[in-house]
């Protein structure tokens, strides 16, 4: 028996496993199962709002076919639906449902800002009716630009989505909010006030930026 210290194991390169790959062995962790699966069976809610939401419906059809990233399956109900799309305008009378919805949705779930509108109240931001973006109360994992957004863009942004997934680590720091468990996963619904929404955000996941101005001399 040898009282010498034993070196680790080489890591596995990627050509190697791409080897065994061709020859029908599969090397992976149980970190890689499980973002692989998240990944590939994203199931979005069957929700609109405005005018981005004949977008989103457009990239459900042959042309576009989402189906090509397993996310064909468009779900009536929250409770079976994990990716949330804002797709058009968000009025403060309608923030508090979109609110809820996100609230019944089962975790992990995702959300993806879907046009200028979700993301920052678009041409619409000086009005008194209009939410300045959907993250003031719950958080966005993608924005898409535009007004509307083409599908394309849609489908870019599921992918940088699977992407994001893909990346997550299942414990420490930087795991996921589901993986979080100081985050319970639900926000707060907003009232009507006299004036405004109350609260009118959600301190949690966004304050108001601080602007630092210099005095002129």
């Amino acid at each position: 028996m040898s009282d010498a210290p034993t070196s680790a194991a080489p890591a596995i390169t990627d050509a190697e496993r791409a080897e065994l790959r061709r020859h029908g062995i599969l090397l992976t962790s149980l970190q890689e199962l499980y973002t692989w699966g998240c990944s590939h069976s994203v199931w979005p809610l069957n929700f609109g709002l405005a005018c981005c939401a004949i977008e989103m419906i457009a990239a459900s059809m042959a042309k576009f076919d989402i189906a090509r990233f397993g996310s064909e399956v468009f779900r009536p109900s929250p409770r079976q639906a994990d990716l949330l799309i804002v797709s058009g305008t968000v009025t403060k009378k309608m923030a508090p449902q979109v609110i809820r919805l996100w609230n019944q949705m089962p975790e992990p779930k995702y959300c993806i800002a879907m046009g200028a509108c979700a993301i920052s109240g678009g041409p619409f931001k000086q009005g008194y009716n209009v939410l300045k973006g959907i993250d003031r109360f719950i958080p966005v994992d993608i924005y898409i630009p535009g007004c509307p957004p083409r599908p394309e863009a849609l489908l870019h942004g599921l992918v940088q989505l699977q992407e994001k997934i893909k990346g997550f680590q299942i414990k420490g720091p930087d795991a996921p909010r589901h993986l979080q468990t100081a985050d319970a996963g639900e926000y707060p619904v907003p009232e009507f006030g006299a004036h405004d929404l109350e609260p009118p955000h959600n301190p949690a996941v966004w304050t108001a930026p601080t602007i630092v101005r210099s005095e002129k001399g």
